[in-house]
């Protein structure tokens, strides 16, 4: 989660104020605690059935930190209309295909079962509907002889590092034209 800053001391529009995960395990927390940023975890397991709990507490976490926008990143849970509404324009999240190509899981072994010659991932803005959304960009690969999806998740793993970073400056800076790369 993001805040714009007015005065930077920095080079970036936005600096981070939360990173909140749905898995007390996941590598990001332990990163941002040791930059210094807030962290929290929401065990969605312990909501089970109750979605609307799950969501009221991560709800709770976002308006105490007060982000301007939200980056979602591995977060593997789907968000409700209501929730998703709640935060129209300012959430963004990042998708290992080229979509509107292979929205939801296994997309690198979709990838090569199709046969595709590029793969790679993008920026959208979220939307109620699952990995759909105005695409902010895309980063591609090429899809190698004798690929697995685990080679394939790699390759698209280092654009994603590049691309999404491009993007949310761009995001913060209020331009939304979609980036192109690779």
């Amino acid at each position: 989660m993001l805040r714009l800053v007015e005065d930077m001391t920095g080079d970036h529009p936005a600096r981070p104020c939360l990173v909140l995960a749905n898995d007390p395990d996941a590598e990001g927390l332990a990163k941002a605690a040791t930059l210094g940023v807030l962290t929290a975890a929401i065990d969605h397991r312990a909501y089970k059935g109750d979605r609307a709990a799950f969501e009221a507490a991560l709800l709770g976490r976002l308006e105490a930190a007060a982000p301007d926008i939200l980056c979602l990143a591995g977060f593997m849970r789907v968000l409700t209309a209501p929730f998703v509404n709640g935060w129209k324009g300012r959430m963004l999240n990042i998708h290992p295909s080229l979509l509107p190509k292979y929205r939801g899981l296994h997309t690198h072994a979709r990838a090569l079962e199709a046969g595709d010659a590029e793969h790679g991932c993008t920026v959208h803005e979220v939307t109620a509907e699952l990995d759909d959304g105005p695409i902010l960009g895309q980063a591609r690969v090429p899809v190698k002889a004798g690929d697995t999806p685990d080679d394939l998740a790699a390759r698209v793993l280092t654009m994603e590092h590049r691309l999404y970073p491009a993007v949310l400056r761009r995001f913060a800076g209020n331009d939304r034209t979609p980036l192109l790369l690779g």
